[in-house]
């Protein structure tokens, strides 16, 4: 049996990388450990691939197309990410080459990040921070339960847009602390709603859990923001594209909106000087929802488990293209 050699740029440990290195020899070079930070495009990566005299190449960050796929002889692809949106999968397809990816990896990552991101704009958690570490505690001739009432979420009702792995790792962790959890996501059947904006006029919270495609883009525009209710609260911890931030900012400015809490942003960051940055009932956050340890060994154990099972001659649990293996 040949003994194959993989390339992991992504960050890979844990129990997955211990079980990938008795199936295969393994050179862990992750983009992650870099400074400054390292992202390789098909020709870097056909080189390193070279370098190492590998046929498997697992990567996050890196972008596994044009060269590496025409001339770099993979046997396997792995991206650690649940849309493997890193891999030219149409090239790799017509080259046979099977591509993995990790569906779910951080659900629960971001998840929490999620319920994190209500509280802390809930009951303004951030300014209250700031104000006590640049001693402002009694700022303007007040005391902070004067400046920092905010709402329970205990009672509410929350309407997830989106309701896959990650809208329903959130569903039960918002049920858990008390709020009735509503869903619209027409994909999935047992979804409470099918019209998004008569879910809407019900939420108290909307948090967005839709991946990102053409019909999704903007989803949450002017006419949404409209539509939900007085005070309401709008986390978005998915993908920027998925509301309109001007639309958004309006609704914040005007007041019909009482906070929101955004965890990504087009071009990963908010431009300087954006009207968002100044006010004390946003929270911002730059694209962490899945930064966590736990991510890292979740796609690390599905990604060893699929390669193992493919060098084995058995169907991948987590394949793109199961085309490749029957042809």
């Amino acid at each position: 049996m040949t003994r194959h050699r993989a390339l992991v740029t992504a960050p890979f440990g844990g129990k997955g990388l211990e079980h990938l290195q008795t199936v295969m020899d393994v050179v862990l070079d992750p983009w992650i450990d870099h400074r400054p930070m390292r992202v390789l495009d098909g020709d870097g990566l056909l080189a390193l691939v070279r370098h190492h005299q590998a046929d498997v190449v697992i990567a996050e960050a890196d972008f596994v197309m044009g060269s590496i796929i025409d001339e770099g002889g993979l046997w396997a692809i792995g991206s650690t990410r649940g849309d493997p949106t890193n891999v030219d999968v149409a090239g790799a397809t017509a080259k046979g080459i099977p591509v993995l990816h990790t569906p779910g990896r951080n659900a629960d990552a971001v998840a929490e990040i999620t319920v994190a991101l209500l509280l802390a704009a809930a009951r303004r958690i951030i300014p209250a921070d700031r104000d006590l570490r640049a001693s402002q505690v009694f700022r303007d001739g007040t005391v902070p339960y004067q400046r920092f009432r905010g709402r329970e979420i205990n009672g509410r009702t929350a309407g997830l847009v989106g309701f896959g792995a990650i809208g329903r790792a959130v569903a039960w962790r918002l049920e858990g602390l008390g709020m009735r959890v509503l869903s619209f996501d027409p994909f999935a059947s047992d979804a409470s709603h099918t019209d998004l904006h008569q879910m809407l006029r019900e939420c108290d919270v909307v948090s967005m859990h839709a991946a990102i495609t053409p019909d999704t883009m903007h989803m949450m525009g002017a006419t949404e923001f409209a539509v939900m209710r007085d005070d309401a609260i709008f986390v978005n911890a998915a993908r920027a594209g998925l509301a309109d931030l001007d639309a958004l900012t309006a609704a914040l400015v005007d007041g019909k909106l009482a906070a929101a809490a955004i965890d990504h942003f087009d071009g990963e960051q908010l431009a300087p000087g954006h009207p968002l940055i100044g006010m004390d009932n946003v929270v911002l956050t730059p694209h962490i929802g899945g930064a966590t340890y736990e991510t890292e060994m979740n796609h690390s154990r599905m990604i060893a488990n699929d390669l193992a099972a493919l060098a084995a001659g058995r169907r991948p649990e987590h394949i793109v293209n199961p085309d490749v293996l029957d042809a």
